[in-house]
């Protein structure tokens, strides 16, 4: 029976995997073979709750208490003739709701261009040859080939395992690579940091090579269940908006018990009331009417009065103020609100490895025979320069720094590829 996803692969052998997956070590899935399963489960790919329309944005701006307070308070001040006051209100919410819409889509458009980065290559067999497919394309059974600073397109069950090391951070939070053993099989319910057979989706190969038959993809992999853990999980009010909505409805009751006791007590001082009590309720509406329609226009002038119209716009653009300002450092917010949130923060507990550091060493100081010098350049990235305090050299000027060189790429496994580009008629070597 094909198999298409197994939780378990840290407990069985190779050859048994092999089997239920319905794959070849040596010749791996057929193009056709793999292009089924593509169809039949989906890519291997993370799967987002849909992003939120301009609409759902847009309504998200106007579901607040005080904002609905100040609509009400614009349709009121329309209805009794106050068209300055009503166009100043409207215009205010309106404001308020664009540039909350704006800062908000942004952020939304900056994540998912940061996800369409992420979507890595990946080595596999198929039909008994080395091919490189993207890493959506990948399907349980394909047997990957794994090389040092590649990362791992699935999750995978080791088949071949050669001074394999992998940094798994982002999983476990650990630091140093964990190195890996094809030939072991664990028993029982082992941790994942102890699943010395499996390579993880997402993580980073540092050293060595190796071989494995993909178990799961997708929101099947470990990644993709942390994944789905996050997106299952409802986001609390902040303090902020706590404090805004208790304020809006605060003032909602305190306008409705203003208009009602001016409107009553207008009643009592200028309408003869006892009328009404006495039951002539009729006579008295068309006797005082007047007046009724005078006391309630006044009531309803004072309750609008005491509507703050500019406090939602006023907190909306210091939040857009404060999220421009983040941006800048390279923090991205997600929603407007969780400005004020990190403000009030006094203290912020995070991994560090994998989450705010890339796990990359970087050379900055070397020493070759008597010469102190400097290297410039960051993570693994192929750009930089040797310098002194007399300025820059290449390595073929100091034999002593290019043996330094030598001796330290026969200590890795590391290489730069040279390939060659065309350029204005000629072909020019690159070797980057």
């Amino acid at each position: 029976m094909q198999v298409l996803f197994d939780k378990d692969a840290h407990g069985k052998t190779v050859e048994s995997l092999v089997e239920s997956f319905e794959t070849d070590v040596i010749r791996g899935l057929s193009s056709a073979e793999a292009k089924a399963r593509l169809t039949q489960i989906g890519g291997n790919e993370l799967r987002e709750q849909p992003r939120p329309g301009f609409l759902a944005l847009l309504w998200d701006q106007f579901n607040n208490y005080l904002v609905i307070v100040l609509i009400v308070a614009a349709i009121v001040s329309l209805a009794l003739g106050e068209y300055v006051d009503s166009l100043a209100i409207m215009i205010i919410v309106v404001l308020n709701a664009v540039i909350g819409v704006i800062q908000e889509s942004k952020a939304e458009q900056a994540l998912e261009a940061l996800q369409k980065m992420s979507a890595p290559r990946a080595e596999v067999i198929r039909d008994g040859e080395i091919a490189i497919v993207p890493g959506r394309e990948v399907v349980p059974g394909d047997i990957v080939i794994l090389e040092a600073g590649n990362y791992v397109p699935a999750d995978l069950r080791l088949v071949e395992s050669i001074n394999l090391k992998i940094e798994e951070a982002s999983l476990t939070g650990e630091s140093v690579p964990v190195e890996k053993n094809a030939a072991v099989v664990l028993e029982g319910e082992a941790a994942l940091g102890d699943r010395r057979n499996l390579a993880f989706m997402g993580t980073l190969i540092t050293y060595g090579r190796g071989k494995g038959v993909v178990t799961a993809t997708g929101m099947n992999t470990q990644i993709g269940l942390i994944a789905e853990m996050i997106q299952s999980f409802e986001a609390e009010e902040t303090p902020l908006q706590k404090k805004l909505e208790h304020l809006g409805k605060v003032l909602g009751t305190a306008c409705l018990a203003i208009c009602a006791l001016v409107f009553i007590y207008g009643l009592f001082r200028d309408t003869n009331l006892a009328s009404a009590l006495q039951g002539d309720f009729m006579g008295y509406l068309q006797a005082e009417k007047k007046d009724i329609v005078n006391l309630f226009m006044t009531a309803v002038s004072l309750a609008i009065a005491a509507v703050p119209e500019g406090l939602p716009a006023i907190v909306t653009i210091c939040l857009a103020l404060g999220m421009q300002r983040m941006i800048k450092h390279n923090a991205l917010i997600r929603k407007l609100p969780a400005v004020e949130t990190l403000g009030c923060a006094t203290v912020v507990c995070s991994d560090k490895t994998g989450t705010l550091t890339q796990n990359e060493m970087t050379v900055v100081r070397g020493y070759a025979g008597e010469h102190h010098f400097r290297v410039s350049g960051e993570g693994y990235a192929p750009h930089g320069e040797f310098s002194t305090e007399d300025g820059a050299f290449t390595a073929a000027e100091v034999p002593d720094v290019a043996l330094l060189l030598k001796a330290a790429l026969s200590c890795n496994d590391a290489w730069l590829e040279r390939t060659r580009r065309r350029e204005g008629g000629f072909f020019a070597e690159n070797g980057e």
